[in-house]
Parts: C-alpha cells; structure tokens; sequence
C-alpha cells in the first residue's frame, strides 16, 4: 500500500499541480489532504476543484475549509484583523456557492489500517466538541503532541495546520508533510507513505520544485 499525504495547499495552485504530478509518477494508490485547500493563496476555486476531481482522493476539513462551509463569525473574533476576514470574503466569493454543502461532509479525522498499521489523518487536534481545533503548540515536543492528539490511539498521527514539517515519536509517531503551498521557496512537500503486508512501513519526505511567477501574479491581478 502506498499513501500520499499533502496539507495546507492554501489556495497555490502551481504548488499543488506539481505534487499531483509527482504522485502520479510515484503511482500511490490512495492521497490525503490534511485541510487548509483554501485560503491565503490566490486560486482558492482552482483548487477545490483540482482536489475534488482527483482520484482516490480523501479531503479532511481545514479551519479555511469550515469558514467555508459554515460560515463566517458574524463579529471580528479578538485572533482576526479585519484585513483577514476581508480576505475571507474574498475567498469564499470565488468559489461556486453550492460547493459549500459539499465541503461541509468532509471528515475532521479520518482512521484508516493499513494491514496491521493504524493511522489517523487530521488537520490538527479538536476539543471536545469535535469541530474547534486546539491552540497551535509553535516549536512542539513529543509531550506537546502527545497532549495536543491525546485521543487517538494509532501508531501514526499525519497532521497540518502549523505548515511546519514535524516527524516527532512520543506516545506515537506524529509526522507534518509541512504547507504544501505556503513555504518560503518554491517547493511543494508532503510525504510518502509505504506499507507492506506485515504493517511494517517506510515514510519518506519529498520536495518537488515549481514555477512561481504566475502564482505571484495572479496576486497582483487579483487584488
């Protein structure tokens, strides 16, 4: 079995299109996005439509995503200025409005097993009300993770949110691909997860260079 996972496309459209040609040429046969698909970068329709319309393709919800999808808060929360809620309106106005009831069935987590190898896919970790992420934990250790995903009980735990790449081992093994669209150079990154018949499993980070200009452009054109 080989798995793909990619997070926090924010709305980089050449980004992403270079990962999905990578993977074809790797031949996973499944991918995971761990959320964020818009929002930041300016082709946040592109996007959605690109994921959507890839095969064996598993979408799990994004903080972006749920703003989507359920709206945004009726008041300017103390955490956002009103330049980002702004750009919020913006995004959501560029995206097919029917698409929010689509967006709204995607996962907060998703548990898979892979042989004898269980793994959970998520954005980042939830409250107790299941549909609030926790506080980003900046620079975390196994301790951090340990609490931030204490309810999960599998082997692995791939998240995103921070766009930082993390392969951290406490309780479990917690491992971030990093944004694959908002980096400081040109490169899109996720991981690639292979798993044999026995549950034994090789994860390996990749990094595939992209043409950035257009997407620069674009953020002029756009406004």
């Amino acid at each position: 079995m080989k798995v793909a996972v990619l997070a926090d496309t924010h709305g980089n459209l050449p980004a992403l299109k270079a990962a999905l040609d990578a993977l074809r040429n790797e031949k996973c046969d499944t991918i995971y996005h761990l959320g964020d698909v818009i929002g930041i970068g300016p082709y946040p329709a592109e996007c959605l439509d690109e994921l959507l319309n890839t095969r064996r393709m598993h979408l799990i919800m994004g903080n972006h995503d749920a703003m989507f999808a359920f709206g945004l808060p009726k008041s300017l929360p103390p955490s956002m200025r009103e330049e980002e809620m702004a750009h919020h309106r913006w995004v959501h106005s560029c995206i097919d409005p029917s698409l929010r009831s689509v967006v709204a069935e995607w996962p907060y987590i998703v548990r898979e097993e892979f042989g004898s190898l269980r793994v959970t896919f998520a954005h980042y970790g939830l409250d107790d009300s299941g549909s609030e992420f926790l506080p980003v934990v900046r620079n975390p250790d196994s301790n951090d993770l340990d609490r931030v995903f204490q309810h999960h009980q599998s082997h692995i735990v791939f998240y995103g949110h921070t766009h930082h790449v993390v392969d951290i081992t406490g309780r479990r093994r917690y491992v971030n691909p990093g944004s694959l669209g908002c980096y400081f150079e040109p490169v899109s990154r996720f991981v690639v997860l292979e798993v044999g018949e026995s549950g034994a499993f090789e994860l390996a980070k990749r990094a595939v260079t992209y043409d950035d200009r257009d997407f620069f452009c674009e953020f002029e054109r756009r406004n």
